[in-house]
């Protein structure tokens, strides 16, 4: 006996409108986070770096011992991570932005290898007892890390990133009785100034 077969197709349960608009918010706010600026860098999170680098500085100017010197800044460089991702964390989950973006990463994986080339030389450096270099190098690589991030950032970190490159320079070329006070200026001053300039531009 031969089926009945309808005469109409049945036709698939329409989809409702309100989905195909969280599809396509979500569309374009995925295509937007892979065309947009980091813009968690942290302005107030700089200005807390900066003060604790200009602490480190007065600490490290005052030690005899280049080990105890070495400590003093590594500890900085810590504590200045710490602080810094910490502050990220806290902006984007107040702009409701995830942390991990793509431009996040692409700011991050321009970052990162000059830090790691710098703890590199600093070994090298150190075992080769020239640690009167050492201030200069750290300034520079932190700066060129800073340049090449930030084309992934607002247009502020860039030329943040030149001054730390114009610090770096002096420090190379000055005494190094001097050393203390460039990385004070450095990691200090400059990161004082434009994370105040971001915080107010940018949102914290």
């Amino acid at each position: 006996m031969a089926s009945v077969r309808p005469i109409r197709e049945s036709h698939p349960e329409p989809i409702h409108l309100h989905d195909h608009a969280m599809d396509n918010l979500r569309y374009i706010r995925e295509t937007m986070e892979r065309a947009g600026s980091f813009t968690a860098v942290p302005g107030w999170g700089g200005v807390a770096m900066g003060v604790t680098a200009i602490v480190a500085s007065w600490i490290a100017a005052r030690q005899t011992n280049p080990t105890a010197w070495l400590a003093t800044w590594l500890t900085e460089g810590a504590l200045a991570i710490a602080l810094g991702i910490l502050a990220m964390q806290r902006k984007s989950r107040a702009a409701g932005l995830p942390l991990w973006s793509a431009p996040a990463r692409k700011f991050v994986f321009s970052f990162v290898p000059s830090l790691a080339v710098g703890a590199a030389l600093t070994i090298v450096l150190w075992n080769l007892g020239m640690v009167a270099v050492l201030p200069g190098m750290w300034l520079m690589l932190y700066g060129a890390g800073v340049i090449t991030g930030g084309a992934f950032s607002v247009p502020v970190v860039p030329v943040m990133g030149v001054g730390f490159l114009a610090v770096g320079a002096l420090a190379l070329s000055s005494p190094a009785s001097w050393n203390d006070a460039w990385l004070g200026v450095g990691f200090g001053a400059l990161h004082i100034v434009f994370g105040t300039v971001i915080a107010r531009r940018y949102g914290g």
